[in-house]
Order: structure tokens, then sequence, then C-alpha cells
């Protein structure tokens, strides 16, 4: 499991104080209002903040967050939404940090994190050919699913898996029933990196006593639910 160690950023802003003294007589101070400062910053504010005071490390992917809301008065593309990118340790934890956990999202919710120029949508180029291992989460293990998420993400993001190339992103879906922890790959043909990925997956991840499956996009894309075909089961 890889963890880089900068788990604990904090943001603080202060506003500094005006002091006038004449040369002699009587002194007099004169205290500036401080200016109104939002409680939470922005990702932006953060990264700059980083940039003044830390050497970054970079990764060797750009990473793309991305957010689904359900809204049945939009297409499904619609409601698809680009976060921001990160291409460094740190810019992940600031990006991390500053959006909610998979526990607070509302039902229908989605978060995805895909290399960059790639859409998670089984459409894309990269992921027509390929597939999903899937993590099914129970709806009342939410530190669970927040911790597989995080790990998961470090995983990918750390380059951790032998045939991480074959890597396309991952993706949470919260949902009624259950949520879904999934592991895209780009040619589900490719038997040997595909049943590897989801054998590491299930050590990285110390999901001994958990069953893992695979589907393949071009089955979910026409079979819906439970419906949709399993081709490897670990």
């Amino acid at each position: 499991m890889v963890y880089t160690g900068y788990e604990g950023y904090s943001y603080h802003s202060a506003q500094a104080m005006g002091m006038h003294m004449p040369p002699s007589g009587t002194v007099y101070f004169m205290v500036e209002e401080p200016e109104e400062v939002p409680l939470t910053p922005s990702i932006a504010e953060v990264r700059s903040f980083l940039d003044e005071d830390f050497n970054k490390h970079p990764l060797e992917h750009i990473w793309t967050v991305w957010h689904w809301e359900n809204d049945r008065s939009k297409s499904w593309g619609d409601m698809l939404s680009e976060v921001t990118s990160f291409d460094t340790v740190e810019d992940f934890f600031s990006v991390y940090y500053f959006i909610k956990p998979p526990s607070d999202l509302r039902v229908l919710n989605d978060y995805m994190v895909f290399k960059h120029g790639v859409r998670p949508m089984w459409e894309d180029i990269a992921n027509k050919d390929g597939g999903r291992w899937i993590i099914i989460l129970e709806k009342s293990a939410k530190a669970m699913s927040d911790k597989l998420w995080h790990d998961l993400l470090l995983c990918c993001i750390g380059e951790c898996f032998e045939h991480s190339d074959e890597i396309c992103g991952v993706v949470i879906n919260v949902r009624n029933k259950a949520n879904k922890l999934s592991l895209w790959t780009k040619n589900s043909h490719n038997t040997r990196a595909v049943l590897s990925l989801g054998q590491q997956l299930k050590n990285m991840l110390q999901l001994t006593d958990m069953q893992i499956q695979y589907q393949l996009h071009s089955d979910a894309m026409i079979q819906h639910g439970p419906n949709v075909n399993t081709i490897y089961k670990l």
C-alpha cells in the first residue's frame, strides 16, 4: 500500500494589524478591521500555498477528477462534470481533502478519477474494449467505503499495480442498496493482465473475505444492474 505522508494539510489565513507611532508625544494606535475571509479556502488557494512552500513530487500521469449527479432533466453526458486535474502528490491531496468523501455524497452521485484524456464512459476509445473489477460495498460500511476509495486511488496514482498501463481509472457509485467501487481496465482481451490486476486489487485492499467480479463494458452497455454478465470472479 502506498502512503505518501502528506495526509494532514491545514490552511491558515491571518490579517495583519496596522500601527502608527509619531516620533514624540501621545502614541495613537490604529487597528484595521480584518477582512472577512472564507472559512474554507478554494482548491486554487491551497495549491498556491503549496507551490510556495513545498517541492512537489510528480506523478507518472496526469489524472482528472469527474463528478456525476443524477438529474432526470438532462442526458447522462450533461450530468457529468470535470472537476479538476492533478499531476503531483501534493496536488492530489489538495483536491482529495477539499471534496466530500463518498460517504457524504447523496444517492445517485458518482466520483471518477481517470488518466487525463480518458472520459469516464464506456464509449470512450480508451474504455470501449475494456471492463471493470467491481467491489460491492454495503451502505452501512461508510468508513470502509471511504478508506477503500482512498487506498485504491493512492495505489493507482502511485503506479503500485503491475500492468498499471492497463488501468484507465477508478469509479465509486453511490446507490440506494449498495455502493460500487470499480477499477476500469482498457483491454478485456488481455486475460493475464485482467486477472493479475484483480488479484492485486484484493491483496492491496486486503479484501480476503470479499468477492470481486469483472464485467465487460460492452455487456454493461446493453444489460443493466444485476443482469450484467460477469466473466471473472475472485
